[in-house]
């Protein structure tokens, strides 16, 4: 048996970087630590004999550490509410079948209104136009299972508009086609260091899982930063039906923040509640701020959208969002329901009383101060980019004469966050936010 010395073992040898890129990328702070991180043994030792899963033990040794990577994937599809610890390992093949099927169709259907579905290619330029006249021959395709590795467009390549018979007159079809060069797009910049990119049918996985999420979700569609969410589950979960669950959980708790109309973003609730807890926990700087003409905490926007994906290496993120997901876990967020998204409760679905022990600890905090009611707790996200302020509030104070300024300083800490110090400095954030918020209502 393997065993870690005092300083962890180091995690990077399982998110490879290409040579070419390695003086790019920051190096990953996250190491594997014997006693703290959630090993494959204690994962494992979790279970009953049926299959049952102790998630109170699972949450703490997450919270302490993280995941070990090997196991990294199946662990989470506990945490992002795949699969309730309470079921069985025969009720999970269950649910897994179903689920697989149930892709597998969403993909035909997919398939049938675009041939490039599954076919190993990624569309990188319009098939149609916004009036639903296909286009011939687009000027971008990438033969990604051809290993073509970069797009380009032909000079001797003609765009030609097919003539009124063979127009699309569903608008839902319509928007969605359009969607697609820009799932492209996105999916060949997205993550292009790693070594598993090399690989084209995983970039091709990347692109079908996202085109038929676009076409299940229609309200919300395709929005760029979904690639850089949807990436992780590639490389942890082998198979695409997996993959695309893991994602679609992940969207139910983040698709308002991808929900923009022309008088408001998406995440402007969240800028909201930053905004409100900076005022209170650092007010000279939330003055600050507003004066410079960022009250509005627009700035703080990528951090929200792709949780900090810009901010660190590809294994810190992943610490990053495990221990988030540990720190705010509700035993309620399972669902059997896979029809269609977003859905969080069962209809008839009889509650059961949970022990205190299953919640995250920032979810215990909330349910302590009666965050719950209402539209619920803030989530820790928010907490996070809060941490990040407040670690920068004094150089924010002395350089910041403007809002380039506000940003400057805030990219600078792209490639040097700690992230099981951004999430102590968060959860320290909650309970002064919470101990002052209890304050003004005595």
């Amino acid at each position: 048996m393997m065993r870690w010395g005092n300083s962890g073992q180091a995690a990077d040898s399982f998110y490879q970087v290409r040579p070419d890129c390695s003086q790019n990328v920051p190096s990953t702070k996250f190491k594997i630590k014997a006693g703290k991180t959630l090993s494959v043994r204690k994962w494992h030792a979790a279970f009953t004999r049926e299959g049952c899963l102790d998630i109170a033990s699972v949450l703490s040794r997450i919270q302490r550490g993280g995941v070990h990577p090997a196991i990294r994937g199946e662990v989470w599809e506990f945490l992002l509410g795949c699969y309730d610890p309470g079921s069985t390992f025969d009720e999970r093949d269950q649910i897994r079948h179903r689920r697989r099927m149930q892709y597998a169709r969403w993909k035909e259907e997919c398939r049938e209104m675009d041939s490039h579905v599954g076919s190993g290619k990624i569309i990188t330029a319009p098939i149609i136009t916004e009036d639903g006249f296909p286009i011939n021959d687009p000027l971008v395709l990438l033969e990604a299972t051809q290993g073509t590795s970069s797009s380009s467009s032909s000079s001797s390549t003609r765009v030609e508009v097919s003539d009124s018979t063979n127009r699309v007159t569903d608008r839902q079809i319509v928007d969605w086609k359009l969607t697609l060069h820009q799932i492209g797009l996105d999916v060949l910049r997205t993550d292009r260091s790693m070594v598993f990119y090399e690989n084209k049918e995983n970039l091709q996985k990347l692109w079908d899982i996202l085109a038929v999420y676009a076409w299940i979700d229609k309200e919300v569609g395709y929005c760029q930063g979904m690639s850089d969410l949807c990436s992780p589950m590639i490389v942890l979960l082998n198979d695409e039906a997996d993959a695309f669950w893991c994602f679609e959980r992940l969207m139910r708790r983040l698709r308002g923040n991808f929900r923009c109309t022309q008088q408001s973003v998406g995440v402007e609730n969240q800028l909201q509640h930053l905004a409100s807890i900076i005022q209170v926990l650092d007010p000279k700087l939330h003055d600050h701020l507003e004066t410079l003409g960022g009250g509005d905490y627009l700035f703080a926007f990528r951090m929200f959208m792709v949780l900090f994906r810009r901010e660190l290496s590809f294994g810190d993120s992943l610490y990053l969002w495990e221990m988030m997901w540990a720190l705010e876990y509700d035993p309620d967020i399972f669902t059997y329901d896979e029809t269609g998204v977003a859905t969080h409760k069962i209809e008839g679905s009889k509650p059961k009383v949970k022990s205190i022990r299953q919640f995250g600890k920032y979810e215990r905090e909330n349910m302590k101060n009666g965050v719950n009611d209402g539209d619920g707790p803030v989530p820790i996200s928010v907490f996070l980019v809060a941490s990040v302020l407040k670690e920068n509030s004094p150089k924010l104070l002395q350089e910041a004469q403007g809002i380039d300024d506000v940003i400057r300083i805030l990219n600078n800490v792209n490639g040097h966050l700690d992230a099981k110090r951004t999430c102590a400095v968060a959860l320290k954030l909650h309970r002064k936010y919470l101990k002052k918020m209890q304050g003004k209502k005595t």
